[in-house]
């Protein structure tokens, strides 16, 4: 069984929605897995609690259909019912017609149902026209129900009900308008939910769900095709690789991480924040995250700074970690200094950099030759000034990002790696000093 929760916009309620039918689901006796559609960290954090299961991205940017459906599959051991969580928009994606990189093409890809989460206040017999336009946009995207978020009563929603009947389309479950409902949010998104929990208790209650006619609509799901393992033979140890992990830095895509476990490496997690040395290790990783909400006691740890700038093995650093590695962080009118491994001084700025890249590499670092191509995504408020060693060339244009010097890898860019494994090969290698 699965199901593509989907909206016609960013903000409708998708995760709030999501994390409600989770709760269902796993009280009715069902193991939950939950996906989230694009290159997102914060999200999967509170369906993880929900769902009780890591959750993994689906994106049609980042791996070619085969690759997509073995990913589902990995996903999927042992569970019952897929929740798939869209993202923005359903028809929202990398190209303006979604066709690529959107909640849509998941739908399409998967075979899958979708059900249309709908932010009704200040709604009525508005549902209908709404709800008729997704689903007749596109005949290949079954939109097959609707989910009413912040719904001002029971009669509001049994207006909405008979509104969307006119449709042939149920309304499957609604949740009341209630700030204690809703996720708190921040530069990047949502808060982490490791910083702060999710309503799990008061969406319980407050959900109300025709879960018959859910798991019904999710069963009519068509077989899909075979598909490879996503992940190689596990191969015994052959590195250890240790990776930022706490609450400054923990984004990573976790089927990147059990690629690398597959091909050899052993992960040892460490804190910037808290630890004063490093683990033992032949190469670091350090993630995105948010650097700066917690820059005054990333500078203050100057014996780990110290550490790093000194470590003599292949360093990958993403988004947040490349702000770490760089001369200093600034945030507002307030200078820390950071780890000085790469040349630039951070600063936040108030518009994001956001999309899907393809990225060509200008010279060896630790996951490419010069000339291979990667795929990935940004986004960021920082900015670092342009490195006298850029490591990347935006595929089809000339802008450059980024820094490396043959060892270390600094960059805005989130790299996937399961799009390309031989990238992850190559970091091990350089750990063992194989090339």
């Amino acid at each position: 069984m699965r199901l593509v929760v989907a909206a016609p916009h960013s903000g409708a309620g998708k995760t709030t929605l999501s994390l409600a039918l989770a709760l269902a689901l796993r009280e009715a006796g069902l193991r939950v897995q939950p996906f989230k559609v694009g290159p997102d960290y914060i999200d999967p954090t509170h369906l993880e609690r929900a769902a009780g299961r890591r959750p993994y991205n689906l994106d049609g940017f980042f791996l070619d259909e085969e690759g997509f459906l073995a990913l589902f599959r990995h996903g999927m051991r042992g569970a019952d019912f897929a929740l798939i969580e869209g993202v923005m928009g359903l028809f929202d994606g990398k190209d303006p017609l979604g066709r690529v990189g959107s909640t849509a093409q998941v739908a399409k890809l998967l075979r899958a149902p979708v059900a249309l989460v709908v932010d009704a206040k200040g709604m009525a017999g508005s549902i209908a026209p709404l709800a008729k336009g997704f689903l007749e946009y596109d005949p290949g995207v079954r939109v097959v129900g609707v989910f009413a978020n912040r719904v001002g009563s029971e009669r509001h929603a049994e207006i909405l009900r008979e509104a969307l009947a006119s449709l042939g389309l149920p309304l499957l479950g609604w949740l009341l308008q209630d700030p204690a409902l809703e996720l708190p949010e921040r530069h990047l998104g949502l808060v982490l939910a490791g910083e702060v929990a999710p309503p799990l208790a008061a969406l319980r209650q407050a959900f109300r769900v025709d879960l018959e006619g859910v798991l019904r609509l999710a069963a009519s799901a068509p077989p899909l095709p075979e598909a490879p393992s996503f992940l190689p033979e596990k191969r015994p140890p052959r590195a250890r690789l240790a990776y930022a992990w706490d609450r400054a830095f923990s984004f990573y895509y976790p089927e990147a991480l059990e690629l690398l476990t597959a091909l050899g490496a052993e992960l040892v997690p460490f804190s910037p924040l808290e630890d004063e040395t490093l683990p033992e290790a032949h190469a670091l990783l350090l993630g995105g995250g948010y650097p700066e909400l917690f820059a005054e006691r990333l500078a203050e740890n100057r014996t780990l700074k110290e550490a790093i700038r000194r470590f003599p093995g292949p360093v990958v650093a993403e988004c947040g970690g490349y702000m770490y590695l760089s001369q200093g962080l600034w945030v507002g009118d307030r200078f820390y200094p950071m780890v000085g491994r790469v040349p630039g001084e951070a600063r936040m700025a108030e518009r994001p950099v956001l999309g899907y890249r393809e990225v060509e590499a200008l010279w060896d670092n630790p996951l490419a030759r010069k000339g291979e191509v990667f795929k990935g995504h940004e986004f960021h408020y920082a900015r670092l000034p342009p490195s006298p060693n850029p490591a990347w060339r935006r595929r089809g244009g000339s802008e450059v990002e980024g820094f490396t010097d043959g060892r270390v890898l600094a960059s805005f860019v989130h790299l996937y790696l399961p799009a390309r494994p031989e990238g992850a090969e190559r970091l091990l290698d350089l750990a063992q000093g194989l090339l």
